[in-house]
This record gives C-alpha cells, sequence and structure tokens, in this order.
C-alpha cells in the first residue's frame, strides 16, 4: 500500500502542472532532491505536450513518424525530400498482392417470424408420419440389412467421429493427415514417380520399321500428308462418280424397258422381281475390290487381266445384238444395244481410273497399293446392286405426275397465249417508234377543204 500511495503522490506531482511545482517547493526538500524533482516534472510536462500535439500510435511505420515530426511547409523544398521524392519517382512501387472482396455480414439481430398453430400442427402432423414411415420401412428390412445399417450410422455419427472442417485451412489439413496415413500404410509405394508419359504402342511394336514409325510422327504432329494420300482421295472421287453414273443410268434404263413391255403396275414390279432372283443365281453379290490384297508386278491374275467371261456373259454375246432383251427365269436381263451405245464412255472411265491407280500404286507403299478396275467387273457389280431397286424404280416412275408436251419442250416456259399461238414478242417486233409529226384530224379537214387544183 505504501508504493501505491508513492506512485499516485509522484504521479499527481509529475501531472499537476504549477500545483505540483508549488507543492515541491513547499515541501521543505533539500536543494539537490528539489533540483531532481523539478527536472523530472520539466520532461514529464515536456513529453505530454509532445503525445498532445502529436498522438502517434506505436504501429506507425517510419514514413508516417518522418511525415508528422517533419517541420511545417514554408515554400521551400528541403534537400533531403527533394532526394526522396526523386527515388520514389524513378522507381515505382511493387504492387500488393490481390485481395478477395470481404464478405458483407448482416450483423443485425432480426426477430423470428411468429408461426401460427395451423402451421406449427401440420408440421407436427408431418413429422410422426415420417417417423411412423421410416419404423415401418425400417420393419422391413431382414437381420442382416439392419446390422450393416445399424454399423453405418455407427461410423457416420458415433461420438469418435471428426467433423468435417467448414474452412478451406481445415479441408487442407484433413487431406495432409490423410495423405499422410495413406503414406504409413504403403499406398504410394508401388506409384511410379515423375510425370506421366504418354506412350504409344507402337513404339514396341517389331514389325514397324522405326524411320518409318519416326517420320510418320512427324508428319502426324505437322499436320501433313504425303502425296500418294492426296492422290488416293483422287482416286477414290472418280470412282465414286463413275460408279454413281453407271448405276443411274442403269437402273433409269432398265426400268424403262421393263415398263415398256406393258402389263399392270403389279406385272412390271412381279417381271423386276423375277429379274433379281435371276441376278442373285448367276450374278450373286461379291465382295468390293478394293478390300481385295493384289500383287502390281504380275500380269496374269484376274483382278488385272481381263475378267475370266461367266457363263451369263457367254450366253449374252452369243446372242445376237439385234435381238429383242428377254426378261426369263434362266438369266438376269441385260441389253446389248445400251452396252454397245455406252461401251466408248465406259472404256474411257476406265481407262482414266487405270491411269490414275498406276500414278497412285507407283507413290504408294506396298499395303496401301490397290488393283486395277476391269469393265466387265465393273457392269457385273452394277447389274447385281441395281437389280434389288429396279421394282422401286418402276413404282416411283408410274406415281410420278406425268408432265405435258409442252411442259417436257426446251427453252424457257411460254406463257397462255403463248401455248395457243400467239407470239407476243412478234407483235413487239412490229411496233415502230418515230420522232416525226404524225397526220392529225387538223390536217385531215385541211386536204378535205382545200381546193383542187386546176
Amino acid at each position: 500500500m505504501s508504493a501505491r500511495l508513492e506512485q499516485a503522490t509522484e504521479d499527481a506531482l509529475l501531472t499537476g502542472g504549477r500545483a505540483g511545482q508549488q507543492a515541491v517547493r513547499d515541501a521543505g526538500f533539500s536543494e539537490d532532491l528539489k533540483a531532481r524533482l523539478l527536472a523530472k516534472l520539466e520532461g514529464a510536462q515536456l513529453e505530454s505536450a509532445e503525445h498532445a500535439e502529436h498522438p502517434i500510435p506505436d504501429s506507425a511505420g517510419a514514413g508516417t513518424r518522418h511525415a508528422a515530426m517533419a517541420r511545417p511547409w514554408d515554400g521551400t523544398e528541403a534537400r533531403e525530400d527533394a532526394v526522396r521524392r526523386m527515388l520514389e519517382d524513378a522507381k515505382p512501387r511493387l504492387k500488393g498482392a490481390a485481395r478477395a472482396p470481404g464478405v458483407v455480414v448482416d450483423m443485425r439481430v432480426r426477430r423470428e417470424r411468429v408461426r401460427g398453430a395451423g402451421e406449427r400442427l401440420a408440421e407436427a402432423r408431418d413429422r410422426v408420419a415420417g417417423y411412423k414411415g421410416r419404423g415401418e420401412w425400417m420393419g422391413a428390412l431382414s437381420d442382416k440389412e439392419k446390422e450393416e445399417r445399424r454399423r453405418e450410422y455407427s461410423e457416420r455419427f458415433g461420438p469418435g467421429v471428426r467433423t468435417m472442417p467448414a474452412t478451406m485451412t481445415g479441408l487442407a489439413g484433413l487431406a495432409n493427415e490423410r495423405i499422410e496415413e495413406a503414406m504409413a500404410r504403403g499406398a504410394f509405394k508401388g506409384i511410379p514417380r515423375g510425370k506421366g508419359v504418354e506412350r504409344d504402342g507402337r513404339a514396341d511394336n517389331p514389325f514397324i520399321d522405326t524411320t518409318e514409325y519416326i517420320l510418320n510422327n512427324m508428319i502426324k504432329r505437322q499436320d501433313l500428308a504425303p502425296p500418294w494420300i492426296d492422290k488416293q482421295q483422287e482416286l477414290l472421287s472418280a470412282v465414286r462418280v463413275f460408279r454413281l453414273r453407271l448405276r443411274n443410268d442403269w437402273k433409269r434404263h432398265a426400268s424403262r424397258m421393263m415398263a415398256s413391255r406393258g402389263g399392270s403396275l403389279q406385272e412390271q414390279m412381279a417381271r423386276a422381281e423375277e429379274n433379281t432372283r435371276a441376278e442373285q443365281v448367276h450374278n450373286p453379290r461379291r465382295r468390293k475390290v478394293e478390300e481385295i490384297t493384289v500383287p502390281t508386278n504380275t500380269t496374269d491374275d484376274a483382278v488385272i487381266a481381263t475378267a475370266r467371261p461367266s457363263p451369263a456373259r457367254e450366253e449374252s454375246q452369243d446372242a445376237s445384238p439385234d435381238a429383242t432383251p428377254q426378261i426369263t427365269a434362266s438369266r438376269p436381263f441385260r441389253d446389248p444395244d445400251w452396252e454397245a451405245a455406252e461401251k466408248a464412255y465406259m472404256e474411257l472411265a476406265i481407262s482414266n481410273l487405270n491411269s490414275i491407280t498406276r500414278s497412285y500404286n507407283l507413290m504408294a507403299p506396298e499395303l496401301a497399293k490397290k488393283p486395277y478396275f476391269s469393265l466387265q467387273r465393273e457392269l457385273d457389280s452394277c447389274f447385281a446392286e441395281v437389280a434389288p431397286l429396279i421394282a422401286n424404280e418402276i413404282k416411283q416412275r408410274a406415281a410420278a405426275p406425268r408432265k405435258s408436251f409442252i411442259d417436257s419442250m426446251p427453252g424457257p416456259k411460254k406463257g397462255v397465249l403463248e401455248r395457243f399461238g400467239v407470239d407476243a414478242a412478234s407483235d413487239a417486233k412490229r411496233a415502230h417508234e418515230s420522232s416525226a409529226k404524225h397526220y392529225g384530224w387538223k390536217d385531215f379537214w385541211k386536204d378535205f377543204w382545200r381546193a383542187p387544183k386546176t
């Protein structure tokens, strides 16, 4: 207690101002003690004045303290201030880390909504119904299922279960803890270290040349294609155009020839179906030629040389060209006249395809080479593929609306008057315009009353 009284007395003397100084003088102390007390009192007064004049917190930085303690501005910049300003202008300040905007939380206490008695009763009724339904559902389970569900609930909601953290730091700590536990169990021992590498299964294939594999990868990475790929696209496009035109022409001609023999629509379609069955017997559909691998260094192969004539072809060759094509159950429908008319075009097209194939085989690898084309083989394939479509073509032609003779005439469409012989264009050609003065009614009366010359 005495120590506290001494401290209180000293504080009163130091903070008392003039009253404290007068109390020191009147206390009857010695001169040395008076001098020490007065000096201490003046220092305390100076410090309190400075604090009152410059209330700087302890957390303020050096720059803030320097600005607060600097002398007032008198219109002249000091040398140290100029140097500091030039240094700050020469080096821009570093940008601090971006901070996410703070979450605005409404701290106001809100009053809960008062629920009515009916609402509380409805909620209680729903809870009771849910509780009863849960008991019935649990009663329908077997003993084994109940034990498994009880064990699951005890693991999830037991007293020793850790709660899931709600912050990112807590989640990171939980993840690190589980990773460390897995490492302690040895779960990461069999995993290869380093960044994952995508391996190509063809890299270790002994049947692929290393140089060819590297070149193919270079071409693939640079999105390039070798010349034989472009040539292959050209060949496939030419083959597609030739076969499409050949099949369309033969389908149109065969449907017209079968329909021209007369009979009802059902009889014409039955004739086409009979031709389809004959095609399946004498000329069955075969595998595509592109799927057959044929050596290109031989000339006696069936794919390169002229195909061996089939029995149906021999019969068609023995028949006279002037004979009318017949449709019987023994052989399919053929028209030698149509083949003779289209022979020049088809031979020229086959020659062009073989020329493109020859150029392609010279630059393509051995496994990608294609066989040459044969005219008779293309015709047999066309007949076999078009035969099932002829019946439907006949039906569509019969159901299509007929065109009049005037609509089928070449040239631009004509109007109604032009169809009946009135040529509007010819009438327009006989109309002439002139800039001379026309002979009118006034000129007529002048000539009428003019006296005749004697």
